[in-house]
């Protein structure tokens, strides 16, 4: 699709043709030329992607940290009392 709209293919003709929207031709034109710029104050689309994988994951490893900090206070206190009784 970006091939035929830089080929001066017109977006409203792509769209009825091929079903997109004009605006998500658009867009996918300008990020094949941001990924293909290479500027350095803007990051690829495949850069964008892991960051959005990294920043899930590293979420989801606090949360299981916290979880884990949390049980064992758990069971760190039960023990405790247990053989004190």
């Amino acid at each position: 699709m970006v091939e035929l709209v830089r080929a001066r293919r017109i977006l409203e003709e792509l769209a009825k043709e091929y079903g997109p929207s004009g605006q998500s031709i658009r867009n996918w034109v300008r990020e094949a030329s941001r990924d293909e710029s290479g500027r350095a104050d803007e990051i690829s689309t495949a850069e964008r992607e892991e960051l959005k994988r990294l920043r899930k994951e590293n979420r989801q490893l606090r949360e299981e940290r916290d979880i884990l900090r949390k049980a064992t206070i758990f069971f760190a206190t039960g023990v405790s009392r247990s053989s004190t009784m």
